[in-house]
């Protein structure tokens, strides 16, 4: 694991070290660690409400059922190609 030293203002570290004394973090680390992951589930909704908005916004189209075959075929040869990977 690499490290990264950051500089905090007394009066957000006060409340970091709070956070740690109420027992919710082990570490000034953990809390980091915890934030950035939030950020990260954030942005990464960010993204997919982005992608749906404009999914919904684009124009329709019809699937055929070749289409259908299609996609079904592709989702069972990944299916196919995941379960081989595990054994």
């Amino acid at each position: 694991m690499e490290s990264m030293n950051i500089s905090l203002p007394g009066r957000l570290k006060q409340f970091v070290d709070g956070q740690i004394a109420q027992g919710r973090y082990s570490s000034a680390s953990e809390y980091v660690r915890e934030l950035i992951r939030a950020d990260e589930k954030c942005k990464a909704e960010e993204q997919l409400e982005a992608k749906l908005l404009e999914g919904l916004n684009s124009p329709e189209s019809e699937l055929t059922a070749e289409d259908w075959k299609a996609i079904r075929s592709e989702a069972l040869a990944r299916v196919q190609a995941r379960d081989k990977a595990k054994r």
